[in-house]
């Protein structure tokens, strides 16, 4: 067992293969260690995310130890048998003939053999619902295709490597596709939207030749469609949306404890403004929040309302119900508005995404409990558009919180496009997978932020890329807010608040949690230099 640090609130736990990372979850499910938030379990590793302000690596390394201990001297038989999901299969993929060919038998003996036995949920994948399976025939260890495919249809069955998975959503991808189904992996409907977990057993069967599919009683083949609904059209005391600018969100704190589903936590991007908003308006911290990015919204309000508006720096104009000017104002700032009044937000001068939050919060139903907007797992609230209405909400009055106003000198300041910006960092934990010179270019030279950068993460082009030591592949693991991954190319990705749970790209280093809020605000076309912290 070997202990890699993550970043400053999280250890990776390496062991030796599967079986063992699979042992340590479950020992730590069921033994929780206070303080701990997400246990990401992986290919031979257990990602495990604490809260620092209760606990530091140390204790967390002994606080594991205590429990593997315990799950190795354990003979007592599980508390009961894993769940089992029977899952249809039409296999009439379009890898399949090439499949059989690869491990030279007929495509009968293809369908035979993944059918043949029950395959065990590991751990979770790119996205919601996508889980890897292992346990199948032994003969089943192949190649991904050479060209991964830009489309998969939602429902395809597939192998790669060691693995089998069933694709949950149309995505890109490279595993060889055996066939389709028609059970839903994922369905926001439900009280477990993940039909399949880590932990549980999936048995394969082919159409035609079907037995009884074994179900728990949460979880159902419908696949609905519906989506909770979070606007309210027939509200009068809401807020209007009459530009919703280059992209406005919902976000809040993030849903934790979810990464079993395959989850990650989300949430503002900005933690800190998102607290300063609601603190202007009274709220509590978490309340959710409007995430907008380069100013552009424009919020008129029905009725009487006061908003809060922090993050980027910028004029916030107030105009009267004809849309005359009534008054300029600099972000952060509270702003009480009449019926009719609205309020826009400029292009901000420096920073990129501003939050907004209304006195009484905004009327939202959580999803998994949470108003959090995931781009990447396509959780949470819809993107906020021009034309929808969103209800206010009262202020009961035990909740009721002394507005807060804002000293200028406590205001962080926030990057301008073309800036330097220094972001502290702590070694990662493949941080070995590189050369010394490496290690010395990602703190030694500048790195651009370019256009293709979102709330997944910042893509980041560097005169000279990062060599790896090693090129073998990296069996998947767990992955943080603030990871710089390295892929092939040696440009690296610092990924931000909708990165993917897990990842196969050697993470060299991670972004220090003091200074992730300040990576949120750093604009395209700025540089980066980063700074080892002796806290490592």
């Amino acid at each position: 067992m070997r202990f890699l640090p993550a970043s400053d609130r999280a250890v990776l736990v390496e062991l030796d293969d599967l079986p063992q990372a699979l042992a340590l979850y479950r020992q730590l499910l069921q033994s929780p260690i206070a303080g701990v938030q997400e246990l990401v379990p992986a290919a031979r590793t257990v990602l495990v995310g604490y809260q620092p302000g209760l606990l530091h690596a140390a204790a967390v390394e002994a606080a594991v130890r205590q429990r593997w201990a315990l799950a190795a001297s354990s003979t007592a038989a599980p508390a009961q048998a894993p769940r089992t999901v029977e899952i249809p299969v039409d296999y009439s993929g379009p890898d399949l003939p090439d499949v059989a060919e690869l491990l030279g038998i007929s495509v009968a003996q293809v369908i035979e053999r993944h059918t043949g036995q029950p395959w065990q949920a590991a751990f979770a994948g790119f996205a919601p619902g996508f889980v890897y399976l292992t346990g199948g025939h032994p003969c089943f260890d192949l190649p991904r295709r050479t060209t991964p495919r830009t489309q998969v249809p939602a429902g395809s069955v597939a192998l790669g490597g060691r693995f089998s998975a069933v694709y949950p959503n149309a995505s890109p991808g490279g595993w060889q596709l055996l066939g389709t189904t028609a059970l839903a992996m994922w369905d926001l409907s439900l009280p477990e939207p993940a039909c399949v977990q880590p932990g549980m057993m999936v048995q394969f069967s082919a159409l035609g030749n079907k037995k009884t599919i074994v179900i728990p009683a949460e979880i159902s083949i419908k696949n609905s469609k519906k989506k909770p609904e979070n606007i309210n059209n027939n509200e009068e005391n809401a807020i209007e949306i009459l530009d919703a600018g280059l992209q406005t969100l919902v976000q809040d704190q993030g849903r934790l404890g979810q990464s079993g589903q395959g989850i990650a936590p989300s949430g503002a991007l900005d933690q800190g403004a998102m607290r300063q908003a609601n603190r202007l308006v009274g709220n509590p911290i978490h309340t959710p929040v409007l995430e907008s990015v380069l100013g552009g919204l424009h919020l008129r309000s029905r009725g009487r309302t006061t908003l809060g508006v922090a993050g980027a720096q910028g004029t916030l104009h107030v105009l009267d119900a004809q849309g005359q000017p009534l008054q300029q104002l600099s972000s952060p700032a509270t702003v009480a508005l009449n019926d009719g009044q609205s309020l826009r937000i400029a292009p901000p001068q420096a920073g990129v995404r501003a939050y907004v939050a209304v006195r009484g919060g905004w009327q939202l139903a959580p999803v998994l409990g949470s108003c959090a907007t995931d781009t990447l797992a396509q959780i949470g609230p819809p993107p906020v558009q021009a034309g929808a209405v969103l209800a206010v909400g009262s202020v009961p009055p035990q909740h009721v919180q002394a507005v807060q106003t804002i000293d200028p000198a406590a205001v962080p300041a926030l990057p301008r496009a073309g800036d330097a910006v220094v972001l502290d960092i702590t070694w990662g934990p493949r941080s070995d997978w590189f050369h010394a010179d490496a290690l010395a270019l990602l703190t030694g030279q500048s790195w651009q932020v370019t256009p293709r950068s979102n709330r997944i993460g910042m893509r980041l082009a560097g005169a000279q890329p990062l060599q790896r030591v090693r090129h073998d592949e990296l069996p998947s693991e767990g992955t943080v807010n603030g990871a710089i991954q390295v892929p092939i190319s040696g440009q690296p990705v610092l990924f931000l608040a909708d990165h993917p749970l897990t990842g196969g790209y050697p993470v060299m280093a991670a972004v220090a949690s003091h200074h992730l809020d300040l990576a949120a605000q750093i604009p395209v076309g700025c540089t980066i230099r980063f700074r080892v912290i002796a806290a490592a």
